[in-house]
């Protein structure tokens, strides 16, 4: 039971982030519709640089997490 605990909730949390991350941008491109009267392109980029700073600070808190781990000495294999 414990081998699969840490299986399900990477994947819950995918599924969440992948989720919230979908309305967030469907979100902004349809206040970008709405009636200001921006076009479509400024929308899509501006959810693109939202999308690559959240990717971004994504990779960089795994990196920095990992590398604290490696330094303390916790073992990072899995069985």
């Amino acid at each position: 039971m414990m081998d699969w605990i840490p299986i399900v909730f990477v994947a819950f949390k995918l599924i969440v982030l992948g989720t919230g991350m979908f309305y967030a941008v469907k979100w902004h491109y349809d206040q970008g519709k709405k009636g200001k009267g921006r076009e479509k392109g400024a929308v899509l980029r501006a959810s693109g640089k939202v999308a690559a700073v959240f990717v971004l600070s994504l990779l960089s808190l795994g990196l920095v997490t990992f590398f604290l781990i490696r330094m303390l000495g916790m073992d990072l294999t899995f069985p």
